[in-house]
């Protein structure tokens, strides 16, 4: 009976159980509309990620299926993905070079399918949805253009019908360049992969209904067996007959062991991609999305692709506007997708024997050039030189170092901006303003008037270990330079969310300090749970519930009361 309930649940159930006949014509639209993209544009990203073809068509289909069954996105179209392409390259590739056999490639992008489906399976299961954070806007910018940068030099030989044995982007555009000055590119080649740009390139500014890529490549096609090319130029060549079949021979444990760090980072990209586009296409629609459900469907996903000569996928940010835009109202947009892309693996694989490399070279450099985002770097620069160069230098790891390590560079870049900004964080003295409430940042308002004998200090950030000498000495000059003897030191704490016992030694340093010279320390408006670690950390004692209080206003008030009761003069330093 529970496994009944656990099955009725499940997203494509609940679906067919509720589907209205009026969402038959559009689902079956969209679907069909989706086939002319779908076949193309994986094999093209199969191509660059330096794997058969067909591949990418496995990687199309299973994936598809399992996802209509599971994920929660009623429009959300999977597959492979010119963002991945590089990184599944640069995890499957080293190894597979020394066996020299294709079908090595294979079954190690499979593998690699089911452990990055692994990853994402448990963590949907303990919600650690929030780890995707990690790749903050910088890095996503920096990462999308050194991605298409990789894509576009390593696609760009095979457009001109240029053999390259360089790996690395700067060897392979000197390559392309010698070849270039030396008369050593393809002209035939070179002229149908230009000619395929062009039209994809056509089709978009004239806003044709038929996506470009689709007249592409049927007409590569068909120029390619009417003028009988098949013996100069490369071609795709025929596709293996028969169903997807799972294929892991020749993978061992240590395969599985060195490719666990590039499935983490594949995983991370993959469901960071997946959950804004998820998001994005909910919301339109008035719904939300679980992204810890949107993470365990695209693991069960992975994982059924991996398992049927497949590799790693994602959500397709070019295919699923394509299925909104045809009236999709379900998962039956991608159950359609995938029979059609089915169909043409089973009933005409030898159609691919006409297609020349140089036209699925261009279909991917077209895919490529939407990941560019020269705009975006140049607005960000102009906010933040600091995270504009956390971009570049994604940009540059990526394209220079490695994808893998590139990203992972670029990560350390970004948790130790935030190390940084908490190490530095803002930091003022509070002060009155004549007819205006409250209390207010002196560097911002220099007219201000500070209170004579007190000094009210705000800093703006978690106190730990690497910051709490720095708000030491921050009140401590506050205290040497006041223009009238000090009596109170308040802390307006409200921006203090965090504490350590390094920061506590240094609060209690503080205390002595103040102390010594006949001031008192108080704080305002501190948050419970950091007055919990107070009293957790072993200083509830020496701080005190008269060490508090409510609100900064609240605090000033007690110290006015406590100097008129002491009958000294209420007065202002102006």
């Amino acid at each position: 009976m529970s496994w009944s309930l656990g099955l009725d649940r499940l997203p494509g159930v609940v679906t067919v159980r509720t589907y209205r006949r009026e969402w038959l014509r559009p689902d079956v639209t969209a679907g069909l509309a989706l086939i002319g993209l779908l076949i193309p544009a994986g094999m093209g990203y199969a191509t660059a990620a330096g794997l058969p073809a067909y591949t990418g068509l496995y990687a199309t289909i299973v994936p598809l299926l399992a996802y209509a069954i599971v994920g929660p996105s009623r429009v959300l179209v999977l597959g492979p993905d010119s963002a991945l392409a590089p990184l599944i390259a640069a995890a499957v590739l080293p190894l597979a070079a020394a066996s020299g056999d294709p079908q090595r490639a294979v079954a190690l992008a499979g593998v690699l399918a089911v452990l990055v489906g692994t990853v994402l399976l448990v963590a949907g299961f303990l919600r650690l949805g929030f780890v995707t954070d990690l790749l903050s806007k910088p890095i996503r910018i920096g990462y999308l253009n050194g991605i298409a940068l990789v894509v576009v030099i390593g696609q760009l030989p095979t457009l001109l019908g240029i053999d390259v044995d360089a790996d690395d982007v700067l060897g392979r555009i000197g390559t392309v360049a010698g070849e270039a000055v030396t008369g050593g590119i393809d002209l035939l080649a070179t002229a149908v992969g230009v000619g395929s740009l062009a039209v994809m390139v056509t089709c978009r500014m004239l806003r044709i209904r038929i996506p470009g890529v689709l007249v592409a490549v049927v007409g590569a096609i068909a120029l390619s067996a009417l003028l009988g090319l098949g013996d100069d130029i490369a071609m795709v060549g025929a596709l293996p007959r028969g169903l997807p079949a799972p294929s892991f021979g020749g993978v061992g444990w240590n395969d599985v062991v060195t490719m666990l760090g590039p499935a983490v980072a594949i995983a991370l990209i993959a469901f960071a991609d997946t959950a804004v586009l998820s998001r994005t296409f909910a919301a339109r629609r008035g719904a939300d999305v679980d992204g810890s459900a949107e993470m365990r469907a695209m693991g069960v996903a992975n994982i059924a692709g991996g398992l049927f000569g497949g590799f790693p996928i994602s959500a397709s940010s070019s295919r699923t506007p394509v299925a909104e835009q045809n009236g999709a109202r379900t998962q039956l947009v991608g159950v359609v997708g995938a029979l059609g892309v089915l169909a043409f693996v089973l009933l005409v694989p030898g159609l691919t024997a006409y297609l020349p490399q140089a036209a699925l070279a261009a279909v991917v450099l077209v895919a490529a050039a939407a990941l560019i985002d020269v705009r975006g770097l140049v607005t960000m620069w102009r906010m933040s030189r600091v995270e504009a160069g956390l971009a570049v230098a994604a940009f540059l790891g990526v394209a220079l170092v490695g994808v893998l390590e590139g990203i992972l560079v670029a990560i350390g870049l970004s948790l130790l901006t935030v190390v940084v900004r908490a190490w530095q964080p803002y930091r003022t003295e509070l002060v009155e303003l004549d007819g205006v409430p409250g209390l207010h940042d002196i560097t911002r308002h220099p007219e201000g008037h500070r209170i004579p004998g007190l000094v009210i200090a705000r800093f703006d950030a978690p106190l730990f270990f690497a910051n709490g000498d720095l708000l030491d000495r921050h009140v401590r000059e506050l205290v040497a330079h006041a223009p009238t003897p000090v009596e109170w030191v308040v802390i307006a704490a409200e921006p203090i969310t965090g504490l350590d016992t390094t920061a506590v030694d240094e609060l209690v340093d503080l205390d002595r300090y103040l102390a010594s010279k006949g001031i008192r320390l108080a704080f305002a408006a501190m948050k419970g749970p950091i007055k919990d670690k107070l009293v957790q950390f072993g200083v509830g004692d020496r701080f005190d519930a008269t060490h508090f209080h409510p609100t900064v206003r609240a605090a000033v008030t007690a110290f006015r009361e406590q100097r008129r009761a002491a009958g000294e003069p209420d007065s202002t330093d102006r």
